[in-house]
């Protein structure tokens, strides 16, 4: 099967304009991406990423480009705008149905929501999702994910429903601190009138949307849509069929987890758990 490259929108995001870019002179210089990624000494399938704007270059790609096609720091220049732009395209959707929405309807498989996160547990997740990224990246990409939480924070907030999976709570990440305090964070976000958290214990057997997390967003006046993610790729669902499935899905799970009350609990003994061991005195 013959390879079709991703389409760009170069008029819609610095990023794209920047994959664009890179496109036009590396097809202008009859490159592949293989030798370009030979010629620059870097990773072809990471190159491939940022031609094709799911990821942000990291900052010693553009002035390799730049030396590579003779472009008189036009790469430098496209990188600094592109840096503004916290969110890669593909996301940006669903990043303004989340701040849009009236009602947001979680499920999370692997990891805490980012709405509930705290700096150091995005800090350490992004840094295993991003284990090359230069530090300035990762930063800048927790500054993103913690931004989005003022949602919560508004006048009119949406109301959330999160549905966390028991995993997600044993898994550790940064370190008994950096959890205990995530958890401590979770119970602090579950006291809100317009935020319920529940926690789907190991007891309750599989299900159908294992291994990955849905979400639904719901707009005044505008039909509802879903989004399922994954460790690799993330898909809007707007087929209203589909939807419908997937709040059929969600509801299931809603029914099979713990009552508020009885996660809260949960939550708490776990925050035991957390809680560094003290050395004898002597």
């Amino acid at each position: 099967m013959t390879f079709q490259p991703r389409e760009l929108f170069p008029d819609r995001s610095a990023r794209d304009l920047f994959g664009a870019e890179i496109r036009r002179h590396r097809e202008k210089a009859d490159m592949s991406l293989r030798r370009l990624a030979e010629v620059l000494n870097y990773s072809k399938s990471h190159l491939a990423r940022i031609e094709a704007a799911e990821c942000l270059p990291y900052d010693d790609l553009p002035s390799k480009l730049d030396a590579c096609f003779g472009t008189d720091g036009l790469f430098a220049r496209l990188h600094a705008l592109a840096k503004n732009e916290p969110f890669p395209r593909k996301y940006r959707r669903m990043i303004e149905l989340e701040s849009q929405a009236a009602v947001i309807e979680q499920y999370v498989g692997a990891t805490f929501p980012g709405l509930l996160q705290t700096p150091e547990l995005a800090e350490h997740s992004l840094r295993c999702g991003f284990p090359h990224a230069p530090d300035a990246e990762i930063q800048d990409m927790v500054k993103a994910r913690i931004d989005r939480q003022v949602l919560l924070d508004r006048a009119k907030p949406p109301r959330c429903w999160f549905i966390l999976d028991e995993a997600v709570l044993r898994r550790p990440v940064g370190g008994p601190a950096v959890m205990r305090d995530q958890l401590s964070s979770l119970l602090e976000r579950g006291t809100r009138s317009h935020v319920t958290i529940q926690v789907l214990p190991f007891a309750a057997g599989g299900h159908i949307e294992a291994g990955g997390s849905l979400t639904l967003f719901t707009t005044h006046g505008e039909p509802p849509v879903a989004y399922d993610e994954s460790s690799q790729c993330g898909l809007i669902i707007e087929d209203q069929g589909d939807v419908v499935q997937r709040r059929e899905n969600y509801d299931l799970l809603r029914a099979m987890a713990l009552s508020p009350r009885e996660s809260e609990a949960m939550i708490q003994a776990m925050m035991e758990d957390w809680t560094p061991c003290q050395p004898p005195r002597t």
